[in-house]
């Protein structure tokens, strides 16, 4: 058997917040996790694709990583999902409501 160094083992209550919309061209749901873990930045998960990236505001600001990040084909869909998120995702790291 291989041996293994843990790097974390976290149990943590979470905020999730699931959305669907849609924009032009496309239907997206997603599930928001807000965590303490990952330097604050949501998890963000595509229900349809199950793809799944951490986001904050800055990332927002790279189309092309978003379009690789959930497989988007037209630039102008992953630049409204940008804006989307810009809307949605919160400017600081999330804070505990729970010690």
């Amino acid at each position: 058997m291989m041996n293994f160094e843990k790097l974390y083992d976290e149990d943590e209550n979470v905020k999730v917040r699931f959305i669907g919309f849609i924009t032009e061209h496309t239907r997206y749901d997603f599930g928001i996790v807000y965590t303490n873990l990952f330097f604050g930045k949501p998890l963000v998960v595509c229900m349809q694709t199950g793809r799944s990236t951490l986001l904050d505001p800055n990332d927002l600001e790279d189309i092309d990583y978003l379009q690789s990040a959930f497989r988007i084909e037209n630039y102008k869909d992953a630049a409204d999902l940008a804006e989307f998120f810009y809307r949605t995702l919160p400017t600081s790291p999330f804070e505990p409501q729970y010690d």
